[in-house]
Order: structure tokens, then C-alpha cells, then sequence
């Protein structure tokens, strides 16, 4: 019996000093003061401390194993903060998508341009809200939180794509106008210019016909000097009487070429390159003449009338 108790007695201080060895590995010394305050527990100040009955060794055993949990709570409120971040980034991301659709008053067809998170925004409240310690129970709300970030920024990706596609095919679009546009201005153009090249080729043939020559060479006559009806009669009977208003006249005896009878003809050249084929050029200078020689074709005729030449 006396064997007994002694084993009793040995085993209870046996386990009082394992209990003493752990307290002392765990605090450093003798006394459960200032216990991690970042683990969320309330710390016991020296006075409180020492109002407290001395902890058992199976409660001092108990109280480190909570203490040593202040590293999971680490790694824990590190991945909240981290998901919360992310889950931030998507939601900025989902709202500048939408804005940026509304704005460009693109049409998508049946592209998804709105974005669902509201998931994702009372997931993050709810994380927001937890304390560490439900935070470390729970840690299904940081999964949440992750998992609808994940969605949110795949759909937020998807609209951006579809987004930037059609911003590519109006800029193409736009820029195929824009050629069309060009082409068909050019088009024009070259349109224009050749009405107005055939233009002035009929208005050249009729004017190398004599009573196409009269008519030139009345309205030029009107246009430039300000000849009427009067001084345009007495150029006809001049011109008439010196070349029959041919552009091609030639005296063989002079020299004397054209409508008006140019001696030399190269004269006319000053009015234009084309004056051996053109009448127009020849009454340009023929006009010319009359007006720094007599003045008026009037004056002209008179003068050819009274010497035979003018």
C-alpha cells in the first residue's frame, strides 16, 4: 500500500514538472503576463496578474496552445487582406468596363456588357466586418470573397475583349470611310477635270470654225475691253476681209497667219504655245493688238479701209 501512494505521489510530480518546463519554454519565466496582444487576447497587467490564482500546469499547457495559434491568425488576416484587395481590383475593374461601354455608345450585340457583383460586394462586407478570431473559425469567408473576385474579374475580362473588338472594327470602320470618303472626292475631281478638259476642247473646236471664232471673239472682246455690239461689228468686217475669220489663213506672200493676220505669226506666241492650232490664242493676240495699236476696232477698220492693211 505505502508502494502505491510513493508511485502516486511520483507520477502527480512527474507531470507538475513537465507542466512547469512547458510554461517555462513557452514564457521565458515564471509569471503569464503580456500574452501576444496580436493574438486578440486580452493581456493581464502585473497587478491583475497577481490577484489571479496560480495556473495549473494542464491550464498553463491549455493557455499556450491558444498562444501558439497567433501564427495561423497571421497567415489568415494576411489572405483576408490580400482577397480584399484583389476582390477591390475587380470591382474597379467591372465598374470602368461598364462605364467605359456606356460610354462609347457601342452596340454589342449580344455580348454581355453588364457585370453581376453583387456577390462579390456582400462577400467583401462580410469579410470586412470579421474579427480575427471569427475570421481564423470561418475561413470560409475569405474563400467567398476569393471565388467571386475570380468570376467578377473573368466577366469583367470578357466585356473588356468584346469591348476592345468593337472599338477595333469602328476604328476601321472609320478609317475605311475615310479612304471611301478620299476616293470618291478624288473621283470627282478627276471627273471635273475631265468635263472641264472636254469642255474646253469642244469650246476649241467650236472656236476654230469661223462663226465659232466670232463668237469668242465677241464675248472676249465685251469681257476684257468692254466692246459693245458697235466695235464688235467693224472687228468682224476686219477680220472678215483679212483672213474670212480662218485660223489656218496664211499669206503666202507676207507671211501674214490667222484670224488676224499676225506678221510674223510667231507673234501670237506670246499669247499662248498653241497659237498654229488654236483661234481663241489668235484672237487673245489679235485683240491685244488692236487695243495698244488703234484703240478700238473701229479705229482699226478705219485705218485698213483708208491703207489696206491695218
Amino acid at each position: 500500500m505505502q508502494h502505491e501512494i510513493q508511485s502516486t505521489h511520483a507520477r502527480r510530480e512527474l507531470r507538475a514538472r513537465r507542466g512547469r518546463r512547458r510554461l517555462t519554454a513557452f514564457v521565458g519565466t515564471g509569471a503569464v503576463v503580456g500574452i501576444l496582444t496580436t493574438t486578440g487576447f486580452v493581456v493581464a497587467s502585473p497587478s491583475v496578474a497577481a490577484a489571479q490564482p496560480a495556473l495549473s500546469p494542464v491550464g498553463v499547457a491549455s493557455l499556450a496552445a491558444q498562444t501558439i495559434a497567433a501564427e495561423p491568425i497571421e497567415q489568415a488576416t494576411s489572405q483576408a487582406r490580400t482577397t480584399l484587395a484583389e476582390a477591390d481590383a475587380a470591382l474597379a475593374e467591372a465598374d470602368a468596363v461598364t462605364d467605359a461601354v456606356s460610354a462609347s455608345g457601342l452596340d454589342l450585340g449580344d455580348a454581355p456588357t453588364t457585370i453581376d457583383t453583387a456577390d462579390l460586394r456582400a462577400a467583401t462586407a462580410r469579410l470586412a466586418d470579421l474579427d480575427v478570431l471569427p475570421l481564423l473559425q470561418d475561413p470560409s469567408a475569405t474563400e467567398d470573397v476569393a471565388t467571386e473576385a475570380k468570376i467578377v474579374a473573368v466577366k469583367a475580362a470578357e466585356v473588356r475583349e468584346e469591348l476592345n473588338a468593337g472599338l477595333a472594327e469602328r476604328a476601321a470602320e472609320t478609317v475605311a470611310a475615310a479612304e471611301a470618303a478620299a476616293a470618291a472626292a478624288q473621283a470627282q475631281r478627276e471627273a471635273e477635270a475631265a468635263a472641264a478638259a472636254k469642255a474646253a476642247a469642244e469650246a476649241a473646236a467650236l472656236a476654230n470654225t469661223p462663226a465659232g471664232a466670232q463668237q469668242t471673239a465677241r464675248r472676249m472682246a465685251a469681257e476684257k475691253y468692254g466692246w459693245g455690239d458697235a466695235q464688235f461689228s467693224c472687228l468682224k468686217s476686219l477680220w472678215t476681209k483679212e483672213s474670212s475669220w480662218n485660223y489656218q489663213a496664211y499669206n503666202d506672200s507676207s507671211g501674214a497667219t490667222g484670224i488676224p493676220q499676225a506678221l510674223p505669226g510667231s507673234k501670237m506666241a506670246s499669247a499662248g504655245a498653241d497659237w498654229q492650232t488654236n483661234a481663241t490664242t489668235q484672237i487673245a493676240w489679235g485683240l491685244d493688238y488692236i487695243s495698244r495699236a488703234y484703240g478700238t476696232p473701229c479705229s482699226a477698220w478705219g485705218h485698213s479701209q483708208a491703207t489696206d492693211w491695218y
